[in-house]
């Protein structure tokens, strides 16, 4: 893509512009390694040490920096210069990465019973099977598959090998990136007689509009009722998220997390990296669990949670878990007592 003014910026996204108009821009870039085509921005008051010897030629700040930032060049000034950033980066990739032509690649099998809105693209050795939808506008990459009945709503995009279980359900402008797996058999089996007798997945997946979902994640289906994931759900790569999980809308969970199946996420809630949160817990909204954290019992308060417990045969684990959480008045028991003793 050629320069863009920052007029142009500004009719786009708005915001209060110090500087010239005209001035031209290149690329989108941090401050320490912007040049003289960079357009940049300020959200973190710690890097403000780099504002003033960036060669950026505009930076995006709040009105606390709009006097230092105009003071080196130009300036958009904005309330929010994170979110404004955010929106910045969706207008130049629609600039830079226009979405597929609409049509169907001639390798695609498509079965005839199934319903394909206007103006979707379906690419190479995708398949579409019976009595599947596809809403109008969406994208389904090469090598997708769209089992028997599954929906896809409109302005949705797959991308390459993404696999859509029979009955489940995507809604509207949602992303799923390369290698998701969506309603897979969920985890249930009964032990009889020393192996394990399979338990039929019988319910499905449901997605909600506006969900983004990271590559090779996989979501199973429920075994009895849907696993559900509400509106705005953001999911990062490498995530499992078991059968009958309930999340709640704009809920955002990072990289190789893993539910266990029939915990329910409220709404809100942030889940960090490598987390764990164990079946049939329930977090209500507003929780935030830090990375690395084993979510062993139900949270019924908003908030930051942090944790993980050393590995021990149970009975010991037990005996210790319960200590541990005496530790506290144990420890002012004893300044107590080492308080009377030095008097």
């Amino acid at each position: 893509m050629g320069a863009v003014s920052l007029a142009e910026v500004i009719a786009a996204l708005g915001g209060d512009l110090h500087g010239a108009s005209e001035t031209q821009i290149t690329r989108i870039g941090p401050l320490e390694a912007a040049d003289a085509g960079t357009l940049s921005f300020l959200s973190n008051p710690r890097y403000q040490a780099q504002l003033a010897s960036s060669a950026a030629a505009c930076v995006i700040v709040a009105p606390a920096f709009a006097e230092a930032a105009a003071a080196r060049g130009a300036a958009i000034v904005t309330a929010d210069p994170y979110l404004y950033f955010a929106r910045l980066t969706q207008w130049w990739a629609a600039r830079v990465r226009p979405r597929s032509a609409a049509g169907i690649h001639p390798s695609a099998v498509i079965d005839a019973s199934a319903l394909i809105g206007a103006d979707v693209s379906i690419g190479a050795l995708a398949v579409i099977e019976d009595g599947a939808q596809i809403g109008d506008g969406a994208q389904i990459g090469p090598h997708c598959v769209v089992e028997r009945n599954a929906r896809v709503g409109s302005g949705s995009r797959l991308a390459a090998r993404v696999t859509l279980g029979f009955d489940c359900q995507i809604g509207e402008r949602c992303i799923v990136h390369a290698g998701v797996v969506i309603g897979a058999d969920g985890f249930g089996f009964a032990p009889t007689q020393g192996r394990w007798e399979k338990i039929e997945q019988l319910g499905a997946v449901r997605i909600g509009n506006d969900v983004e979902i990271g590559a090779n994640t996989c979501i199973d289906r429920g075994a009895l009722e849907d696993t559900v994931l509400e509106d705005g759900v953001k999911l990062d790569n490498l995530i499992q998220i078991g059968h009958n999980v309930h999340v709640g809308a704009h809920t955002a969970i990072a990289g190789c997390a893993g539910v266990a199946g029939s915990a329910r996420i409220g709404a809100h809630c942030t889940v960090g990296g490598g987390a764990i949160i164990l079946g049939h817990l329930s977090l209500v909204d507003h929780v935030h669990v830090s990375a690395a954290t084993v979510v062993s019992r139900s949270i019924k308060q908003p908030g930051q949670y942090s944790g993980v417990f050393p590995f021990d045969d149970n009975a010991s684990w037990e005996k210790n878990a319960a200590t541990l959480r005496q530790l506290h008045t144990l420890r002012d028991r004893i300044r107590a007592l080492e308080k009377k003793n030095s008097t």
